[in-house]
Formats: structure tokens, C-alpha cells, sequence
């Protein structure tokens, strides 16, 4: 496909003239372009673009002849036909300037093998000086409207009727006119036998076209009619016929495609009607519309004016089309549009300022379609030069003509781009991309690609796995940049463009950076590639003619050898080759003379090289069923087979060729092996191979056709179908249908079924395990305009740039298998794609695009698909979060129409709460507040708030506090309007609607402003309250309960580290509320238990007891318990304002061993230190802080040290604790004792 790319070039003329080229006339290879103005050709090179010689008529002439119209050469280029205004035909000799006489010639550096060693080297690399001489001019008599050129003469339509056909050398008696009123006209070829049945008195032909696969013209009348003229024998000298196509009046202009036998007609209202001939009734049937569409652009759809001009590329894969208002627009054969500068960033300048479109005159391709040489109108060149500055008086006027710059696809697994001069590739690090065995896949080859390509990766032999090889094609993904490859300017001298059928070949690799060339250059020019290339693991495979032998060729070269006839494998072939392909060891040709060759590979070491064995297997004709060979685009090897082929063919012969693929002039047609007969096993060395079937039309219309011989268990849907690519109509699959668990299948299921969908991109390849497709788009860059009030004309468009694209399939081809009740083939194939990673995205696209349409049809849907659809996505854990993400990507007005089909959100709600997926309810959540009254929308937060604060999603918890704040400041009581507009959402999981919920955008403020800045957040009104400050508080307190309940549930279960948590992140008034629930929850009854839950909390491992404190279990003759409680009445914890231990503690205390003492005064310790943080800690901390900090944080063993006290302590260590344990230590510190009660809990300092 062809995309463009930089900006315009323009070219200028040496020539002082005052006319303006108005006409461009390419000859047959391209290379030479002859340019018109009023009394003046001029004949320009392709490459360089420069002028060769220019003819100017002389005044008397001029007035006798006419200015000049149109021009046309013979297909030899040896003359060129001009036609004047005043009905003459100039005819004029193109002749050579010599044999060393040449315009430019490149220079070489001394001694370089390219000066003379090159044969031709000048007629290829040297712009050649020719000379224009004028012959006898033909006198037709009256105005000519229309001239286009035969193999042997010229057709020229005249404004009186007639057609006249002239030969080259312009003599007299080759003159012959046939005119219009005589040749008969009718909707088919079958009543045109009958007579005449149009009227034609008066009419003339406005435009006309021959093409050679329908052996006929292509006619526009002057009345607007459109008809097509063939002779009913061969030749033009014969009686003619005409059909004519019905209901159309307003043609303008004609282009016709050889390749694929299609007209297209231009029309006054702007589109353009492409038409074929039925083979069967010889009438014109309409094919398809090339047209804009008000969708894309909405305004100028209808205001383009007539379509002016139509020129098919070179290959006929794409159609240029300009209007009488201007602007150029590209669509694919088949009408995928692909380029249009009318919109965009074309139409408009960098200031935002709209730009008239440019107006053109004339414009036709380039060699090889790299190139548009592209002339504008007059009024256009003269805006142009008005704004340019005056040019000095020796300088020439700008021509005005233009050359656009395009690079091409090829049909590959990768996506590949070529340009005039290198190449771009997506294959990314070639370390990581995947091997291929010997048997595996192979490249599809690019149709008489001239300069080979290493740049697959298959061509190695390892054996790969089926997920290797699908991670390898989805790392094609993560390279956005291109990998350009720059072919040497040396090579290009004599070989340029790209996959011109010239001589020689070259091949890549992506390993080393490098090109391969022919060592021996003569043997380079002495072959020329016909059938194109292909890789066979390590070789290459070359379809060529031998100039020296005069014989077609079929050749192997090895890739690590040099480039060089001694290390290549030749088989000689009885008829040129026009396409070549592989499948696994197999070589399919398509011949000149209508017929398929199969031929077998294999692999041979007789030598110190590898070599390549080539034999021929099977033959077959299709001359009966082929017209002209031309119109073969593609022929490929495949293991697809119809039902007979699977219900007939063993399982081990899964991938073996099964049949070939044709596309002939866009329809698919497959002949397949007939299996019908006795199944007889030949011996292995006696194998005989299965004729094939008659063939069969698969489809229409295609353009690209994508296939693997890759085989996966696991994909089998997606491996074994064929890819098409048919332009307008979008893409279609002949997909697979298997029975599910190795069933019988019933018998009135097809084994195959054809599923069409529509893409947004134009498709270059399949990824077909990873379920994508792949192409390329044009982007445009806009720059600033001119300085100075100047705006060349190649500034006034932007700069084009290629991007790779790709797009999602799977949710279409779902969709289809669901319309046509084939649910369980569906969920086979999703479930074979579940593990991609953006499966949950493929079923969400495939819920929205159905619901999109049901819920805005105009037209009331006997049988919904959305219920079938919902069904469906239930069958996959990802079902709850396909809905709510579809619902809030879609307006509201839709939701009811939805949730009708899926199911009542509240349900859906609660399914969330039930699985634990907080994310997905806090989206539910959304959509009930805008469906119900806030009631229930609070009932339904308070659940979900709840569920959060246990679990701990704390962002989930502070947008539930606002959304809840919210929920009570003054809404109503009913459900809300219908909203229009939808913001975006700040963070994840929310998404809320303008006059109905709450932005979250204020969420980034208050997170960064420390701990939330909640703080407490039950407050009163301090004077007059309003209604609405009332609901606030009332709203407040609800909030508060909520918390204050988590908080007890946390403190009760002695969860302290959950707790702190719980404080700093929703920014809870800690302390205060312990303070008030000193006496209740806060309380502490069960001090071991307490102790225990905080070394399970905190991961602490329990103390560990020194030997010598064991057989002490008293110190100074008191028992430890009781200096405990004695320490107690220190003054600052007895004037605090706090509850003390209870006097039945401490005689239950007393009747305890030793060793529950300790526990004890550790857990006093806790419970004294707990209640007094309020009063005793300054205010620079926090609650949670201090915890860590004195009680809680274990420190590495290494950080343990023993306390220096001014008196003994109770008990202490003599040597280092264990590794991983930790020693409670209490000792008495003058110093502490009025501060902190006298008593605390050491880590080491």
C-alpha cells in the first residue's frame, strides 16, 4: 500500500518561457515524461529529474496548428504524438544524441570497477541527450477530444463523431474512421446483436482508455454517458460494439486498471463509480464507489466539484484522484481510503487560518510509484509567485510542476516498507526475535522484489515453540521507531528504484548490519529477476532469466556464501515466471502460460557447502480459467481445506499443502486436492501427489490474502483460517469451526464459514496468534509559514511522517459467531485468547460496539444481540468489570438499555462486595448514583466503606469519605437528569458526571497537605445554622460513627499496627478518641493476651529469659510484682487523669509465679504508658509515631546494648541475646522517675 511521505519537491525549469505547463505524459517504463505547455514540448528524465530537450513551435505553426492539448507516446518511445487544438496530430521523433553524447554522467572515483566493468552502465546511470523532430502533422479535420495510443497505431476521438485510427509512421492509407452512430450500443453484448440502441446523432467521446486484459476502450460521452467499446473480432479494424452503463449521465473522465479489469469513471458529483465487465452477459456492473464521506469529512464531502482527473499507480493497487476544485485523495483498488488533503492538518495552516485547496492540471506516477509528478493550474501558480518574492530578471519562472514522494508495503508477516531508495522494518532486535525450523514458516515474498531481504528472521533452523514465536511477534509491538535501511547510492546508479525488474539482486541481514552484492558484477547483469524472491531456511529463492543462455531459471543461494553463481543451485524452467512463493519445502510457480508448478526442496551436504536439490512434482494448467496472465496478483500454498478436506484427511497430515490460493483480478479462488477417490498407499520413494479440484471463488474483491503453516493446539481457530483484506468491505476470515471435546459434528454444520468485519486501519499483516493486525498511517506535522509574507507551495502542505498502527480483531469475529448462534465456537476461540493481556479489553470493545448500536437504532431490533452478549462474557471471571467499564465510557441515556440486558447494577454491586473486588464496586458505585436516589446510594457506600476500611484500601476509604460528604450536602430524593457531558476522572476507580457527582480532582490538593488535614471530623455549628450546614454535620456524624466503630473493632482485637495506619492515612483523631475511650474500649483486661497480639501484629519474635535471671527470681528480698505496684505512687502517674489498675489485679498478680510478674509489668507497662501518651508526649508527635518509636519498631539484633543506670538493675543479660531475640529490661532511673512513672521498655539505648 502506498503512504506518503516529506513534503513535495518542486522542480525547476532552465527555460525561459512564458507559458505554464498544463500537461504531463509519462511513457511506458516511466523514466521519461513529456511536458506540454500552449506551442512548446519538453522532455524530462525520471532520474535525476532534469530536462532533456524542449521543441517550441514557431509562431506560423502555432497559427496553423493550434496550441498543444494532449500528448502520448508509442510504446517504444522512439516517437510522440501531439494533439493541437485545430484538429492536427503532430507527430515528432524522439532520437538519440549519439553514442557518447549524454546530458549528465556520474563521476567516479579513480579506479572504481564501476567506470567501465558495468555493461550499459551509461543508459542506466547518465541522463541521455535526445532531440525532438517534427514529422508530417495529420490533418483530422475537427476538434480532437481524445487521443491514447495502440501497439501498432493511434486511436484519436474527434468532436464530430468519429474515431479515428492512424498509424505511427503517419502515412495515408493507414488512416482509418469508424463512426460513432455506427457502433451499437446496449445494457449487455447479448441484445447489442440486435442493432442499434442508443442514439448517438451528435455525441462524441469526451474521454477514453484501452484496456489490454478486456481488449477494449473505455468511454465517457460528451452527454455524460459511460460505455465501454471492444471489437467483436480481434483488432480494432473490425466491426465494434459498445455496452453502456445504465442510469448515469454526469461522467466526466476515465481511468482503467489492467490488472484487476476495473473502470473508473469520474462524475460531476465528485465520486467516482468503478465498473467491471460480467463475463457472462458482458454488461457493466457496477464494482464499488470511491467517494468521501460526510463521517470523515463533513465539510467538503459535496463540495469537491467534478472529479477532473483518476490515475491508477503503476502496480494498479491504489487510484489517484483530484477534483475541479482541488485536492488530491488516494483509495486502495478496492476502495479503502487511505490519503485526502482536503481535511486535516492539508486544509489548514499553523495558525489555524483554512488554506484553499491546490487545483491541479495534470499529474501521473513516477517509476515504480515512488514518485507524483504532479502540474497545478495556472490561477494556482500565479497565487504563488505573488507571494514569493520578485525573482531577479535573469531567473525563470517557477513551472509549477511537483514530484510527491510515497513508499509502498509489501505483503508480508511483518510489516515491510520500501522507498525509492531503502527500506523500513518493524522486525526490532533480531536476538529476540523468533527461529524457525527447516519445515517451519517462511516469508511470503515480495512480487518481483529486486533487492532481496534478510531481514526475516526465519532463517534459522532451530526448532521453535508456538509461544516463542507469538512473544516474538508481539515484541513487534514495543518498537515504534522504524528500522531504516539505507541501500548504497553506488548500487542504486545502475539499479535504481527498489523492485524495477532490472538486473541483479542483493540481500540483507539484520545480524550484521549488512548488504550482500554479487562479487562478480557480470554476472549480476547478466540475469534479471522475473518471478520475484522468497527464503527456504538459509537460501534464497530466485525466479530469473538468463541473458547469456536465453533460459528461465529457477536458483538457490545460500545465505552465509558470497553472492556468486558458483555456490547456487540452478534448475532450468520451460516458461518465464511470474510469481514464485514457498510453503515449507515446496516452491509454487506461476508460469506465462497459465500454468502452476510445484516443485519439492531438499537439503544436501555432498560438499563443503550446503546445497539445495530442486524437483519437479506436479504440474497444473489453468488456461481454461485464467484470461491473461496479468491478472494473477498472487498464488500461494496453504493447508487450508473446505469440509471434504477434513472430514477426509488423517490428523498427521494437518500441515501438509492442501491446496493454492489464486487471487486472479481480485477474486479469491482455491483449488484443493481431490480426496474423493480410493485412498491407495504409495511406497515412501514412490510418493505420488492428489490432483487438485476444479476451482472455486472463495471471495471478491480481495487485496491482500495473509496465511501460516505455524500449528498450535491451543489456536487452531486463529492458525488455521485465511486472513483477506478486501478495502472498502473491511476484512473478512474463513474461520475453522470445530466440534468442542472431540465431539461427533453434526452434519448440517459447515466445517468453515466466512465472517466479514470492518478495521480503522488499512491492514499490512496478521499477528495471528496474538489476535492483532498491523499496518501503517499517515501523520502530519504542520510548520510555520513563510517569512515575509512567502508561502512556497510545498511549505502550504505539512509534513508527512509513517506510523505503524495495529488494531484488535477478536472482538469482531466473536460478534459474528454470537449473531450467527454459533455461541460455542465462540467461547472456544475466546478462551484460546484469554491469557492475552488485552483480552478483558477485546470483550469489553465487543459489549460497547453492540450496545452502541442496539441502544441508538432508530428501528426497533426483533432479536437484540447484547443479551446473547452478556451471557457470553459471564462465562470469564473479567465479567463484572467489562460491564461497569463499558457503562462509564458510555452516556448515560444508554445505561438503562444496558443494565436491562446485563442486570440490575445493585446486584451487580453486591457480586463485587461478595469477591472481594473493591475497585470494580467503587465503579458500580457511580453508576448507582446516578441511576438511584441518594438513599441508596449512601446504603450502598456504607458497605463499600465498611469493606475498604477493613481491608485497608485507604485511597478506596478517603474518596468514599468525600463521596458519602457529598452524598448528604443537599441532594434530593429522586434520581437525577440525564447528564450531558462527562468529566474525566483524576484517579482509578472513579468516574463521576458534571451536575450530578463529585469531581476528584480536588483529591491531589488535600493528599499532598500531610496526613489529609481530616483531623476531627465531628463538628457542631457554632451559630446560626442553616438547612444546609444542618445536613452537613448530620453527614459529618454519620462519617465519624463509621470511623469511631472501626476503631474499636481494631483496638478490641489489640490490632494496633492497623490502627496506626488506619490514623495516618484518613487522618483520624487518635488520641483524642482514645482519651474518650480510656475507660471502655481502650481498656486493657487481658495484659498477656494484649502482649501476645502485639509480637503477632509487628512479626516480633517473643523475649528471650537469661539463664541467671531464672534461678533469681527476687531481688533484695522483694518479690518483683510487688516493686512494681510500689513504683506505681510515683507523683506523675498518680495526679494523672487516668484509670488505675484495679485493687483485685494486684492480689491476683501476687499468687502468680515470677515469670507471669514479668509478663504483667510488661503489659502494665504498655497499658500505663498507652493511657498516658496524651499527657506526656509533645505535641510534635504523633500517637502512632510514638508507639514505634517506644514500643513497638524490633531493631537488628547488632543494635541491642545494655542500659548504664546509676542503680543495679532488677535483672540484665551477661552476655548477648540469640540471634533474633529481645529482652525486656526494666531498671530504675532516678532521673525518668517523674517523668514517665519510673519504668520503661528498652531496644538498646
Amino acid at each position: 500500500m502506498y503512504f506518503l511521505t516529506g513534503w513535495p519537491r518542486r522542480l525547476l525549469c532552465p527555460l525561459k518561457s512564458e507559458e505554464e505547463p498544463f500537461h504531463i505524459q509519462p511513457n511506458s517504463q516511466r523514466f521519461y515524461f513529456a511536458v506540454l505547455s500552449e506551442t512548446q514540448l519538453s522532455v524530462w528524465f525520471g532520474r535525476p529529474c532534469v530536462l532533456i530537450v524542449s521543441y517550441i513551435e514557431s509562431v506560423k505553426a502555432a497559427a496553423q496548428f493550434g496550441f498543444y492539448q494532449q500528448a502520448e507516446w508509442k510504446p517504444d518511445d522512439t516517437m510522440i504524438a501531439v494533439a493541437a487544438a485545430n484538429g492536427y496530430i503532430l507527430m515528432f521523433d524522439v532520437v538519440g544524441g549519439g553514442e557518447d553524447k549524454y546530458l549528465y554522467e556520474p563521476v567516479y572515483p579513480k579506479g572504481s570497477p564501476r567506470v567501465k566493468v558495468t555493461p550499459g552502465y551509461k543508459e542506466e546511470q547518465c541522463a541521455p541527450a535526445l532531440s525532438l523532430e517534427m514529422k508530417r502533422p495529420i490533418d483530422l479535420e475537427a476538434p480532437i477530444t481524445s487521443i491514447k495510443s495502440l501497439q501498432e497505431g493511434l486511436l484519436v476521438s474527434t468532436a464530430d463523431g468519429y474515431l479515428h485510427i492512424l498509424h505511427w509512421d503517419g502515412v495515408s492509407n493507414g488512416r482509418k474512421a469508424i463512426s460513432l452512430c455506427t457502433v451499437p450500443f446496449s445494457l449487455d453484448l447479448q441484445s447489442a446483436r440486435g442493432g442499434p440502441s442508443l442514439d448517438l446523432e451528435g455525441v462524441y467521446i469526451r474521454d477514453m482508455e484501452y484496456c489490454v486484459t478486456l481488449d477494449g476502450f473505455a468511454v465517457v460521452l460528451d452527454d455524460g454517458r459511460l460505455g465501454f467499446i471492444s471489437p467483436v473480432a480481434n483488432g480494432f479494424t473490425a466491426e465494434l460494439q459498445g455496452v453502456w452503463a445504465a442510469d448515469v449521465t454526469d461522467g466526466t473522465c476515465v481511468a482503467v486498471n489492467n490488472k484487476y479489469r476495473l473502470m473508473a469513471f469520474g462524475c460531476a458529483s465528485g465520486s467516482v463509480l468503478v465498473y467491471m465487465i460480467d463475463t457472462t452477459t458482458g454488461s457493466m456492473q457496477l464494482s464499488h464507489k470511491l467517494e468521501l464521506t460526510p463521517k470523515h469529512f463533513p465539510d467538503v464531502w459535496n463540495k469537491t466539484g467534478a472529479v477532473k482527473l483518476i490515475r491508477w499507480s503503476p502496480d494498479y493497487s491504489v487510484a489517484m484522484v483530484t477534483w475541479e476544485c482541488g485536492g488530491l485523495s488516494l483509495w486502495s483498488v478496492f476502495g479503502a481510503h487511505l490519503i485526502c488533503t482536503l481535511g486535516e492538518d492539508f486544509a489548514y495552516r499553523s495558525d489555524g487560518t483554512k488554506k484553499d485547496p491546490m487545483k491541479i492540471s495534470s499529474m501521473c506516477w513516477g517509476a515504480e510509484g515512488y514518485h507524483l509528478w504532479v502540474i497545478t493550474s495556472k490561477e494556482e501558480t500565479e497565487l504563488v509567485e505573488n507571494m514569493e518574492e520578485a525573482p531577479p530578471p535573469t531567473q525563470s519562472k517557477q513551472t509549477g510542476i511537483l514530484q510527491f514522494h510515497f513508499i509502498k508495503s509489501s505483503n508480508q508477516e511483518q510489516v515491510l516498507l520500501h522507498g525509492e531508495d531503502r527500506l523500513y522494518l518493524t522486525c526490532g532486535d533480531p536476538t529476540q526475535v523468533p527461529s524457525s525450523s527447516s519445515d517451519g514458516p517462511h516469508t511470503p515474498h515480495p512480487h518481483n522484489l529486486a533487492h532481496g531481504l534478510e531481514g526475516s528472521p526465519l532463517h534459522h533452523r532451530s526448532a521453535p515453540s508456538p509461544n516463542s514465536i507469538s512473544q516474538g511477534l508481539s515484541t513487534l509491538l514495543g518498537h515504534k521507531h522504524w528500522h531504516v535501511v539505507q541501500i548504497h547510492s553506488t548500487y542504486l546508479e545502475s539499479n535504481w528504484p527498489i523492485r524495477v525488474r532490472r538486473r541483479g539482486f542483493a540481500h540483507y541481514s539484520m545480524s550484521t548490519r549488512k548488504w550482500k552484492l554479487f562479487g562478480n558484477i557480470t554476472q549480476e547483469q547478466n540475469m534479471a529477476v522475473t518471478g520475484g524472491l522468497a527464503w527456504w531456511n538459509d537460501f534464497v529463492v530466485v525466479a530469473c532469466y538468463n541473458f547469456i543462455d536465453q533460459q528461465e531459471e529457477l536458483r538457490l543461494y545460500l545465505r552465509s556464501s558470497n553472492l556468486d553463481n558458483a555456490f547456487a543451485s540452478v534448475t532450468k524452467l520451460h516458461s518465464d515466471t511470474l510469481l514464485l512463493n514457498v510453503f515449507r519445502d515446496l516452491i509454487v510457480l506461476f508460469r506465462a502460460d497459465c500454468s502452476i508448478c510445484l516443485y519439492s526442496i531438499k537439503r544436501r551436504h555432498d560438499g563443503p557447502n550446503p546445497s539445495a536439490c530442486v524437483e519437479l512434482l506436479q504440474e497444473v494448467s489453468m488456461s481454461r480459467y485464467i484470461p491473461h496472465p496479468a491478472l494473477v496478483v498472487s498464488v500461494t500454498l496453504t493447508s487450508v481445506r473446505t469440509e471434504t478436506g477434513i472430514a477426509l484427511k488423517a490428523p498427521q497430515q494437518a500441515c501438509m499443502a492442501e491446496s493454492i490460493m489464486l487471487n486472479l483480478a481480485g477474486q479469491l479462488i482455491m483449488l484443493q486436492r481431490d480426496r474423493s477417490g480410493p485412498q491407495v498407499r504409495e511406497k515412501e520413494d514412490q510418493k505420488k501427489l492428489l490432483p487438485f479440484c476444479p476451482p472455486v471463488v472463495l471471495a471478491q474483491c480481495v487485496e491482500n490474502v495473509w496465511t501460516t503453516c505455524r500449528s498450535n493446539k491451543k489456536k487452531r481457530h486463529l492458525l488455521e483460517a485465511l486472513w483477506l483484506s478486501c478495502g472498502e468491505a473491511g476484512m473478512k476470515v474463513w474461520l475453522p469451526l470445530f466440534p468442542r471435546d472431540h465431539r461427533k459434528p453434526h452434519s448440517f454444520l459447515s466445517r468453515r464459514i466466512m465472517l466479514p468485519f470492518h478495521i480503522n486501519i488499512y491492514p499490512l499483516a496478521v499477528l495471528f496468534e496474538d489476535a492483532l493486525v498491523l499496518g501503517a498511517s499517515n501523520e502530519t506535522n504542520l510548520v510555520a509559514d513563510g517569512l515575509e509574507g512567502r508561502e512556497p507551495l510545498e511549505v502550504t502542505f505539512p509534513y508527512c511522517t509513517v506510523e505503524r498502527t495495529s488494531q484488535i480483531y477478536l472482538h469482531h469475529i466473536l460478534r459474528q459467531l454470537l449473531v450467527r448462534n454459533l455461541g460455542e465456537q465462540a467461547l472456544l476461540l475466546a478462551q484460546s485468547c484469554a491469557a492475552l493481556p488485552y483480552f478483558p479489553h477485546v470483550m469489553e470493545l465487543m459489549v460497547h460496539v453492540v450496545l452502541e448500536e442496539e441502544a441508538t437504532s432508530r428501528e426497533p431490533i426483533p432479536d437484540p444481540l447484547l443479551p446473547t452478549v452478556a451471557k457470553f462474557i459471564t462465562e470469564f471471571p473479567l465479567f463484572l468489570q467489562t460491564i461497569v467499564h463499558c457503562a462509564r465510557k458510555t452516556e448515560y441515556a444508554l445505561w438503562n438499555y444496558l443494565f436491562a440486558a446485563v442486570g440490575n447494577p445493585k446486584d451487580l454491586f453486591e457480586e463485587c462486595l461478595m469477591a472481594q473486588d473493591l475497585d470494580t464496586a467503587a465503579s458500580y458505585l457511580i453508576i448507582l448514583q446516578n441511576m438511584e436516589v441518594p438513599a441508596v446510594s449512601r446504603q450502598h457506600a456504607t458497605l463499600l466503606f465498611n469493606t475498604a476500611l477493613e481491608q485497608g484500601k485507604w485511597d478506596l476509604c478517603r474518596h468514599m469519605i468525600r463521596f458519602l460528604k457529598a452524598i448528604g450536602s443537599g441532594e434530593m430524593e429522586t434520581p437525577p437528569p440525564t447528564p450531558t457531558t462527562q468529566e474525566p476522572s483524576s484517579t482509578g476507580g472513579f468516574e463521576f458526571f458534571r451536575n450530578r457527582s463529585i469531581s476528584l480532582s480536588q483529591s491531589a490538593d488535600s493528599i499532598a497537605a500531610g496526613k489529609f488535614n481530616l483531623q476531627k471530623t465531628f463538628s457542631m455549628p457554632s451559630g446560626p445554622s442553616t438547612k444546609g450546614k444542618d445536613g452537613d454535620c448530620a453527614e459529618n456524624m454519620y462519617i465519624d460513627l463509621m470511623l469511631w466503630r472501626h476503631a474499636r473493632h481494631l483496638l478490641e482485637q489489640v490490632r494496633l499496627k492497623d490502627l496506626g495506619c488506619f490514623s495516618a492515612q484518613l487522618g483520624f483523631e487518635l488520641i483524642g478518641w482514645l482519651c474518650r475511650e480510656r475507660t471502655r474500649v481502650a481498656r486493657v483486661d487481658d495484659f498477656v493476651m494484649a502482649l501476645k497480639c502485639l509480637h503477632k501484629d509487628f512479626l516480633w519474635p517473643f523475649p528471650v529469659i537469661p539463664a541467671c535471671s531464672i534461678s533469681s527470681p527476687f531481688k533484695n528480698g522483694h518479690p518483683l510484682s510487688q516493686r512494681l505496684l510500689k513504683s506505681q505512687s510515683a507523683d506523675s502517674l498518680l495526679n494523672s487523669d487516668m484509670d488505675t489498675v484495679p485493687p483485685q489485679a494486684s492480689a491476683r498478680n501476687s499468687n502468680h509465679t515470677w515469670l507471669d510478674g514479668l509478663g504483667l509489668v510488661a503489659l502494665l507497662f504498655f497499658s500505663i504508658h498507652l493511657s498516658s501518651l496524651s499527657l506526656h508526649l509533645p505535641l510534635a508527635f504523633s500517637l502512632p509515631a510514638s508507639l514505634i518509636f517506644c514500643l513497638l519498631i524490633p531493631l537488628p539484633p547488632s543494635k541491642f546494648s545494655p542500659v548504664i543506670s546509676p542503680s543495679p538493675p532488677l535483672f540484665s543479660p551477661h552476655s548477648s541475646p540469640p540471634s533474633g531475640g529481645v529482652q525486656y529490661r526494666f531498671g530504675h532511673r532516678p532521673d525518668r522517675d517523674q517523668q514517665h512513672g519510673g519504668w520503661r521498655l528498652d531496644h538498646g539505648g
